[in-house]
């Protein structure tokens, strides 16, 4: 009797999907896109103050949290929108279905595949830009950009989960786009732009302990968290320190919290295309 999940058969699908985005040249694309951006911040970031060359890493890191939250979800959501719904429309799903490959292991191995591709470039644009870096840095400056480039590849795996969730509910390619361009709306323009409203028309009688509790349903607001809180001076600088507090100031759950925003869509996914 055939196991219900079969690896070699998601392999198999992430291998296929991954060389695609290799031969079509996205991968290069998108990690040339994070080198140039990133080695721009990090010499150009302060020209607006008359400043040019590299301010430290702090500093850095900080401009770069901004760049990943708006660039990495876009490019997640982009990637994976038609994961499913585009093999629909082309009619190659009901092709995919008739070989001995169950729904699960299709879907996994797909997300498995988008995954590697976006990892990958992101690595190796955020990482060629570690390496000019690491000349002008020190070990303990390095391990906190190696934490962000980490971080940055989770925050778009939780978006990609979401990505190939809408794949799978949307009834076509138009509505799909859509709503992923949406879903980018809402988590890195709208979401904390509602809770800034919130705080001004409740005149700050707000419940304060609520109030981190709802960053964490966002995980772009998770990424940023997760980024300026390990910096002592960006801390202080964001307002962290006051905003966030300890019990839930811990790299652990946080991480958990990141980990629960790529299960949880991801989980939905399987559940409808089952």
């Amino acid at each position: 009797m055939r196991p219900s999940i079969e690896l070699r058969q998601i392999g198999v699908i992430a291998e296929k999907e991954f060389w695609d985005r290799v031969r079509n040249r996205w991968v290069l694309a998108v990690a040339a896109v994070f080198a140039l951006f990133a080695l721009a911040i990090a010499y150009l970031g302060a020209a607006q103050q008359g400043m040019v060359g590299f301010r430290g890493i702090e500093a850095t890191i900080a401009s770069l949290v901004s760049l990943v939250i708006y660039l990495v979800p876009l490019i997640a959501l982009i990637l994976g929108y038609d994961a499913i719904v585009g093999e629909r429309e082309r009619g190659s799903l009901d092709l995919l279905l008739s070989m001995p490959l169950t729904r699960i292991e299709l879907l996994l191995g797909k997300f498995v595949g988008l995954a590697f591709a976006l990892a990958f470039s992101t690595l190796a644009g955020f990482g060629l830009a570690g390496v000019v870096l690491s000349q002008q840095i020190g070990l303990a400056a390095l391990y906190h950009y190696a934490t962000f480039v980490g971080s940055a590849i989770v925050l778009g795996l939780a978006f990609l989960s979401m990505a190939v969730a809408l794949s799978v509910m949307a009834v076509d390619r138009v509505r799909a786009s859509g709503i992923a361009i949406a879903l980018w709306f809402f988590y890195v323009l709208v979401y904390d732009l509602l809770l800034l409203a919130l705080l001004v028309v409740t005149e700050g009688r707000f419940d304060a302990a609520l109030f981190p509790v709802l960053l964490l349903l966002s995980p772009a607001d998770v990424f940023r968290i997760l980024n300026l809180l390990g910096l002592d001076d960006l801390r202080q600088l964001y307002g962290l320190a006051t905003v966030f507090p300890k019990a839930l100031a811990n790299i652990w759950l946080l991480a958990g919290v990141m980990l629960a925003w790529i299960v949880a869509p991801l989980g939905l996914a399987i559940w409808r295309f089952r």
